[in-house]
């Protein structure tokens, strides 16, 4: 009886799944050294600043769409630091392999070492986007680390739902 009502449950599960027309994907990201960036000291602590920063990225592993793929794109960010901990906001177009374009928010937390950005992590939504990305709806998660060269290398989990075609 037992085993009969995991079965069920998890069929149900499974089924939720599929009719909420959700569908994962991942990748990873490397974001170079910021062209622009500015910082500003806020005055009332040591280490306190609020900046604004432009990044040109690169999606070393795509997150497929289907048979579209990421290529590249820019974050644009602003964040709050205090000392090595800032808390960040921003938001990412990704220019796709079909020509289109989708647009993501997200906020989460970095940390800096010696002055330069050392880990960063949070959630993100998407926002819109152009062609066959209009109307997508999704979400996820992010998290990543320095490399050698400075640039930030994250990985990129989540879901997303496209809009059903219309019929013409």
């Amino acid at each position: 009886m037992r085993s009969k009502l995991f079965l069920i449950l998890g069929l149900l599960l499974t089924m939720a799944a599929a009719a909420s027309g959700q569908t994962k994907t991942t990748g990873t990201l490397s974001c170079g050294k910021p062209d622009p960036a500015y910082s500003i000291e806020v005055g009332d602590r040591t280490g306190h600043s609020v900046s604004i920063s432009k990044f040109a990225c690169t999606w070393t592993t795509a997150m497929e769409y289907g048979d579209v793929q990421t290529q590249d794109g820019y974050d644009v960010t602003y964040g709050d630091a205090s000392g090595a901990k800032v808390r960040g906001s921003g938001y990412h177009v990704s220019n796709m392999s079909n020509g289109d374009k989708i647009y993501v928010r997200f906020q989460g937390n970095d940390t800096m070492l010696d002055g330069k950005p050392a880990t960063t992590e949070g959630t993100w939504s998407y926002t819109g986007g152009t062609g066959k990305f209009k109307g997508i709806k999704g979400k996820g998660t992010y998290k990543g680390k320095a490399d050698s060269s400075g640039n930030m290398v994250t990985d990129v989990e989540g879901e997303y739902e496209l809009p059903a075609a219309k019929n013409k």
